[in-house]
């Protein structure tokens, strides 16, 4: 982890001796993009695993089981709950509500070009989205069973037999946890949300407007670019938060019992005390759609959480106009809602018992 906050800071220094030399003033869109060129990538055509594609079979049955509900203990809380088409793949609130009403302790983030991030969770405890939904299955606090098996019940309970027989032909046992994990994963490497930023990547210098392309630069020589860089705009890295003073301090978040005080970070999982307030960097694709922000989501404006990051990470007071700037950058991520996310699909409801 000291590596990696090391490796963030050397970029930010980095950045700043090489861009210093030309101003906002001087620089031509061309310039401008092969700056950005240098630190982001354009979104993907695809996120498969190997670039190797799943049936349509199994993304349709992975949209499906997105969300389906009734693989729950309770029968209610399914991927969706969480993560909600009228939301951009996130859910509005500080803290979502897990199986049986239940706190969840972290922010849901949108599951929009999630599959192409270092790892899932804050903390980075899930290496994939395929790792996510299955272990999601057995959590206290997402779908709450007992065991694989008491989900895999539920699901042949539900009908869904013949759609994994479909989805996974000539296996043995294709209705499986494992085979759950694949489907979602299937259909969530298809939620990838390209936008005007991507545009102007490829060469299109009118996908922006002037104060977008202007927030770029300024994105860029505030030293943002620093962790927040490659094709999802953050999401590679982990690092501090709180860089130059205790994040709270800034954010006003509070002690939670589940963490009997401050929630740490990665440290929850490792208990490592180098993995103290340790965090995935977020991505910033579709940041200014997706409020409220930072694991415990409490800030609701993107341009305080503009300003806390300034303070927190970079250890600058960023002027208003800076900010403002910022922010107009931060709107041309904003890519449309992928039609197969747009409107929930028809499930089975095959003599299905709670």
């Amino acid at each position: 982890m000291l590596k990696s906050i090391f490796q963030c800071l050397m970029r930010v220094v980095l950045l700043s001796f090489f861009l210093t030399s030309v101003s906002h003033a001087e620089i031509t869109d061309k310039d401008l993009l092969t700056k950005a060129n240098a630190l982001f990538k354009p979104l993907p055509e695809t996120a498969w695993i190997d670039q190797k594609a799943p049936s349509n079979a199994q993304i349709q049955l992975g949209r499906e089981l997105f969300f389906e509900t009734r693989v729950s203990s309770d029968g209610r809380l399914g991927c969706g709950a969480c993560h909600n088409p009228a939301f951009y793949g996130a859910d509005s609130l500080s803290f979502s509500q897990g199986v049986s009403g239940k706190k969840l302790p972290r922010n849901a983030p949108t599951v929009f070009n999630t599959a192409l991030l270092v790892a899932q969770h804050y903390g980075g405890n899930r290496v994939s989205v395929e790792d996510q939904a299955k272990q999601a299955l057995t959590s206290a606090l997402a779908y709450g069973n007992k065991t694989y098996q008491e989900a895999e019940d539920r699901m042949t309970k539900l009908g869904y037999l013949p759609k994994f027989e479909k989805a996974f032909p000539g296996q043995s046992k294709p209705l499986s946890v494992d085979n759950w994990a694949v489907a979602i994963g299937a259909f969530e490497r298809t939620l990838l949300t390209p936008a005007p930023f991507d545009r102007f990547l490829k060469g299109d210098l009118k996908a922006m407007s002037s104060a977008q392309k202007k927030g770029l630069d300024t994105f860029i020589n505030t030293g943002c670019a620093g962790c927040h860089n490659g094709v999802t705009v953050g999401g590679q890295a982990f690092q501090k938060f709180g860089i130059t003073a205790d994040y709270w301090t800034e954010t006003g978040s509070e002690e939670l019992e589940i963490f009997k005080g401050r929630d740490k970070g990665r440290f929850m999982d490792t208990k490592k005390d180098e993995d103290q307030f340790i965090f995935k960097v977020s991505q910033l694709r579709n940041v200014a759609v997706t409020p409220p922000y930072f694991h415990d989501g409490s800030v609701q404006k993107l341009d305080d959480a503009v300003l806390i990051m300034g303070k927190l990470q970079l250890g600058k007071t960023l002027s208003p106009d800076e900010v403002a700037s910022i922010v107009a950058f931060l709107g041309s991520l904003t890519g449309d809602i992928p039609k197969q996310f747009s409107n929930a699909p028809k499930l089975p409801v095959m003599g299905y018992k709670n």
